[in-house]
């Protein structure tokens, strides 16, 4: 009993390291982080200009003075650019989308990571990749943008941004040479300061930067560097650009009880939208995957695609809806649809006529961004997840007004909250939504029906997530989770001893001679074999040894090719959670450690880890 006790006692102790902390994280912002974020924010503040005035000129050039299409904007969308040609070339409209998805995509053979929104490969890179972007990012995803926006790709600024943004946070951590933790939070700060530069609402973009890494959690330790590098990159844009929020000035929506029963009906109806947008997002991807083209071409295709289907919609449809000159926010980010939504147009009927217009929209919007995004072109799904909440709220909030015959339901009121139900509840966004509506109207009047609307789609939405890299919790990310384990962040190289004599065998050795030698070793458990170039072909553990030892028949004929196991081993750049994880699952006290050349070099055991992480 007692020796059995021995031999599982290096197991237990393994399995106790290799248990995460209960501990929880410590918050110790220090004055050199808030130092970089600022940094950070200043930086990521300029590129965002300089990135939305790119994209503007581009838009300008291509789509209003070459194609003469006229988008519809948001009250604070245009700064760059004159007036559309008055000459409508819907020939070249129908390809100037894939031109532009084609640049785009040739761009993105440098960097994969920037295909698509880029919100999904932000999260991806802070769990898995200890926060580190590559630095090609920084010109990658702007050039491609640029190309993919400004020839009138259906899809947002605040995508991209955030990648630019976490680009320049990893940058700045890797050149100021911090730890993998503040890096970390560096990229965080970076993502709210992109956002922030071209949405003009600053704590909310600090919020959906924290909020956005999880379904259920938030990234506390960031949050007082990304509110500070949002609140830089917030003043740098609107110093370029001037104080003029997305949607200008809005009238005050005053919250009234009665309406409750409609603020759920809107959350159940935005929900329901939210998955049809994400089911063809991902239905597009699945289709994108199958063309039997490279990948850096299948965005022109999809770019082709939408061109195609907007010159038609243009000409057959925009017509019948009174204002079909402007595109109606097909193109683009769609803030000009949402914004008609929200405060009305003299082209837009106040009657059933208008709420079909709204629905007709969302619709066409959903499937335009599908086009865009779902086939790798870089644009992001901020903008167009916000337009079509914006649409839907508002036809709900106009149908709701007829139906009752009440004056004072404001369609405006409902499509505020559709917008950020929508967004809130598909990225799993909560607060940082509700904030950021608030933002956009200028006021907190409508934080009980956001509160309430946003509750009832985060509980309907809960299978969900236009993010996928998104993890549940803290706990579950694999960056906090080397954070809190000692074992992850010692490799091989640092504990091993290699001035400890071991023992290794041929194939060819006799038992014998192996029974003589290894009485010279009685601290040695697990033996190597290998062949004449040194390379490991198995391991002879020294409990076979002694039950072979016990048999005189067969120790007289074996050799050690008959005793070993397959092989076992860790190289030298292998962390200490994997060689732990790999003696408990085989049940071994040590493991051979090979060099970059194949040769054991030594052996590491228990004994070592446990001392290595107590010391």
């Amino acid at each position: 009993m007692y020796a059995t006790k021995a031999v599982l006692r290096p197991v237990r102790n393994l399995a106790r390291l290799l248990t995460p902390s209960d501990q929880p994280l410590e918050l110790q912002i220090v004055g050199r982080t808030l130092f970089h974020a600022a940094l950070v924010g200043l930086g990521a503040g300029i590129l965002g200009c300089a990135f939305f005035a790119g994209a503007e000129v581009v838009q300008n050039l291509l789509l209003e003075q070459l194609a003469g299409y006229d988008p519809l904007r948001a009250a604070g969308e245009r700064v760059i650019g004159a007036a559309a040609s008055p000459h409508t070339r819907l020939w070249l409209l129908a390809l100037i989308p894939a031109v532009g998805a084609l640049l785009g995509g040739l761009l993105t053979r440098y960097a994969p990571e920037c295909r698509g929104g880029g919100g999904d490969a932000t999260i991806d890179a802070f769990h898995h990749e200890d926060g580190i972007v590559r630095r090609r990012v920084l010109w990658v995803k702007p050039l491609a943008s640029i190309c993919t926006l400004g020839s009138g790709g259906s899809g947002g600024r605040e995508g991209p941004t955030m990648q630019i943004g976490a680009g320049l946070g990893s940058t700045v951590g890797r050149y100021l040479g911090v730890s993998a933790r503040e890096r970390r939070v560096l990229m965080v700060a970076g993502v709210a300061a992109g956002i922030s530069a071209v949405f003009r609402a600053p704590l909310g973009a600090a919020l959906i930067a924290i909020e956005m890494l999880y379904r259920d959690d938030f990234e506390s330790e960031a949050l007082i560097p990304s509110v500070l590098a949002s609140v830089i990159a917030y003043s740098v844009s609107i110093s370029v650009f001037g104080e003029a929020t997305l949607f200008g000035h809005l009238p005050p929506y005053a919250f009234k009880p009665g309406h409750i029963p409609l603020y759920i009906g809107l959350a159940l109806l935005v929900s329901a939208a939210a998955s049809l947008f994400v089911g063809t997002l991902r239905l597009a991807q699945q289709l994108a995957k199958r063309l039997p083209v490279a990948v850096w071409l299948r965005p022109a295709i999809g770019g082709l695609g939408l061109g195609v289907f907007v010159a038609l919609f243009l000409h057959f449809i925009g017509p019948t809806v009174g204002h079909g000159e402007s595109g109606l926010g097909i193109l683009g980010g769609g803030y000009g649809a949402a914004q008609v939504a929200i405060s009305g147009a003299d082209w837009l009927p106040i009657g059933w006529r208008g709420v079909e217009i709204l629905v007709l929209l969302a619709l066409v919007k959903i499937l335009a961004s599908a086009l865009t995004i779902g086939s790798g072109g870089s644009a992001g799904d901020f903008a167009p997840a916000l337009a079509v909440g914006g649409l839907l709220g508002g036809a709900f909030g106009l149908a709701a007004r007829i139906v009752l015959k009440d004056p004072s339901i404001e369609p405006g009121a409902f499509a505020l909250v559709g917008m950020g139900t929508f967004y809130g509840g598909v990225a799993n966004v909560p607060l940082a939504a509700l904030v950021l509506v608030c933002e956009i109207a200028g006021s907190y009047e409508l934080l009980v029906p956001l509160m309430l609307a946003e509750g009832v789609a985060f509980l309907a939405l809960r299978k969900v997530s236009l993010y996928p890299a998104q993890v549940p919790t803290l706990r579950d990310s694999p960056a906090h989770r080397r954070d809190n384990d000692p074992l992850s962040k010692l490799r091989c190289s640092e504990v091993l001893r290699r001035e400890r004599a071991f023992l290794k065998f041929m194939p060819s050795t006799k038992v014998p001679d192996l029974t003589s030698q290894i009485a010279n070793a009685p601290d040695q458990d697990v033996f190597p074999v290998v062949d004449a170039a040194g390379v490991l072909r198995g391991i002879i553990s020294a409990e076979a040894l002694r039950v072979i030892a016990s048999n005189p028949e067969l120790h007289q004929l074996a050799v050690a090719a008959d005793l070993m196991l397959p092989p076992v081993s860790v190289t030298l750049d292998a962390d200490l959670r994997s060689a732990a994880q790999l003696m408990v699952s085989r049940d071994l006290r040590s493991l051979p450690v090979l060099d970059v050349g194949g040769a054991v070099v030594g052996l590491i055991d228990e004994h070592d880890i446990t001392t290595a992480t107590t010391a």
